[in-house]
């Protein structure tokens, strides 16, 4: 079978990655892909926004599947357009995938279903926030109501950090903004925890601690993550029993009350306080840099996977992970997340021979005649898989060393909490 894939970062990379090995794809085309994809892909130059284009073309190139990496495309209803059509696209639908697309709309899910998160208030106007914000307790969080690639949140000191992040979001920062979201601040520890569905049924697939903050200790601005380690050092029995039914399970259900129908994978970005968790976000696909650390810990078929969630079928697959211990490290541009340069030039990266348990996997980059050259602030995922954290830290990082590439920079700490030294 033909495969399209949706997206050109690293998670898109390390989903290409894992069908390339299976039997039963054919080829596979990347919607735009990088030079990472380009090795094992072909990477196609189309808008994936323009719906009906990317449809001829898959008629045309005969793909019968299409994966969707990033958020866009999900929540402008991608699922709905091909719904009913001989191209099968994994991935929630429109009413789905508001659970990403609007904080609120999640936000009110959570209020009627008895879902822990955090205390909070919608405010319609830039005078309404700050007559509210005069009267609240600090820390708090300011989050734009739609979709902000990740840079809609703020974790506001005092008041004056909370006036500013109002008038950036209802000025237009992120696109027009009707309403804001005004929330408590959890105090506790991050974690992520993904599972696959069919719209009936849901599986496990992974836990990871993303380190988002751009500076080592996790200080500094925040970024759209700048290593992972998987498996979450959180997670137990007793904990993912409350994340299914107190979370995932009401979800779920709410989404179908809406009329949705949830398929392909969900991220759930929980605070873990005092052994209980509370939902910080949905996210409607695999997180950056997660997936590039659970997935080549996967040991089942990723194609049957996807496959069982489009036909619903999802209960009679199992799936595999293996034990052991997955980091990832990004290697960024330097300047990022603030001001950086593109189109540097990526020497020798090409000629870094790997093991068998380590991958690098491309985010921005880009593949010219002459060479590979840097496109966006997270560059490149370097991939360690051990039986020890510290190993595969020591490993990912030999990795960037042996690379050089003079205008990249990385945090050295990935993995801190659970690594003793």
């Amino acid at each position: 079978m033909n495969v399209g894939i949706i997206g050109s970062g690293g998670r898109e990379h390390a989903i290409c990655y894992m069908l390339d090995k299976s039997k039963k794809v054919s080829g596979i085309f990347c919607f735009p892909g990088n030079a990472g994809t380009s090795l094992i892909a072909q990477n196609v130059n189309l808008d994936p926004d323009n719906f009906s284009e990317l449809e001829r073309y898959c008629l045309k190139k005969d793909i019968k599947m299409l994966v969707v990496g990033p958020e866009k495309p999900l929540v402008n209803g991608i699922v709905n357009h091909f719904k009913g059509k001989s191209i099968r696209v994994f991935g929630p639908d429109k009413i789905s995938s508001k659970l990403e697309g609007s904080k609120i709309f999640t936000k009110k899910i959570c209020q009627k279903n008895n879902i822990p998160t955090s205390k909070f208030k919608i405010c319609e106007s830039l005078n309404e926030t700050i007559d509210y914000l005069k009267n609240s307790y600090f820390p708090l969080v300011i989050k734009a109501d739609g979709l902000a690639s990740g840079k809609g949140v703020y974790i506001c000191k005092n008041f004056n950090d909370a006036k500013i992040a109002s008038e950036e979001i209802f000025n237009g920062k992120f696109g027009v903004a009707k309403q804001i979201l005004v929330e408590e601040f959890l105090d506790g520890e991050e974690m992520s925890y993904f599972i696959v569905t069919d719209g009936k049924n849901y599986k496990f697939f992974g836990s990871a601690q993303d380190h988002k903050r751009v500076g080592e200790g996790d200080t500094g601005k925040n970024t759209g993550g700048m290593g992972c380690y998987s498996p979450s050092r959180l997670l137990n029995d007793h904990l993912e029993l409350k994340i299914k039914t107190k979370i995932i399970e009401p979800t779920l259900k709410a989404i179908n009350e809406h009329g949705g129908v949830y398929k392909g994978f969900l991220y759930v970005g929980l605070m873990i306080k005092d052994g209980e968790p509370f939902l910080i976000e949905f996210n409607v696909r695999m997180g950056d840099p997660e997936c590039q650390t659970i997935l080549p810990t996967l040991k089942t078929d990723l194609m049957d996977i996807l496959i069982s969630c489009c036909d619903g079928t999802l209960n009679q697959s199992k799936i595999d992970f293996s034990k052991f211990k997955s980091i990832c490290v990004v290697l960024c541009s330097k300047g990022y997340p603030e001001k950086f340069e593109n189109n540097i030039e990526i020497k020798n990266l090409e000629q870094l021979e790997l093991l068998e348990n380590q991958n690098i996997f491309h985010a921005g980059t880009f593949k010219t005649k002459t060479g590979i050259v840097s496109n966006g602030g997270r560059v490149l995922n370097f991939v360690s898989i051990s039986e020890d954290f510290l190993k595969s830290r020591d490993e990912a990082i030999n990795l960037i060393k042996k690379l050089n590439w003079k205008n990249g920079y990385y945090r050295e700490d990935i993995g801190h909490k659970v690594i003793k030294i």
